[in-house]
């Protein structure tokens, strides 16, 4: 479990929530997964379910109900199709604590024992550093 794509853009969609703005950015996500599903599939990789990680048990139930109550019927249509993959089984919703989530180094500041302690968890080298500078980083 590597790391393997990630974009950090301005949404063109204005959100009403934080947990719409999740929902809109998990449909951005998912239309790559399936992008890259595709692409594996040519060289005979096949992913039955991908795992998507959420830090916000809101969009998560969003994207499982597939009723449109008051509260979400403002939301475009068009990314409602994560719902129609959770339903076929395409993917899985998984909820993970927010200081687990490794998305968040690309997205928002973070204390800097977090900030290494992810760095650690993706892998991430500084190329530049002095060996001495590497290993605290690994350390923490």
């Amino acid at each position: 479990g590597k790391l393997v794509c990630w974009s950090a853009k301005k949404q063109q969609y204005i959100a009403m929530s934080s947990v719409e703005a999740k929902y809109v950015a998990a449909a951005g996500c998912y239309a790559n997964i399936l992008w890259m599903k595709g692409q594996l599939t040519n060289y005979d990789i096949v992913y039955e379910k991908v795992p998507i990680f959420y830090d916000n048990t809101s969009a998560i139930a969003i994207s499982n109900n597939l009723v449109l109550y008051s509260r979400t019927k403002h939301i475009d249509i068009r990314y409602h199709f994560i719902r129609d993959h959770v339903l076929k089984g395409d993917i899985e919703l998984h909820f993970i604590p927010t200081q687990y989530q490794l998305a968040d180094i690309f997205t928002k500041p973070l204390e800097e024992s977090t900030f290494k302690r992810l760095i650690v968890e993706l892998g991430m080298l500084n190329i530049d550093s002095k060996p001495e500078a590497l290993a605290l980083t690994e350390e923490n």
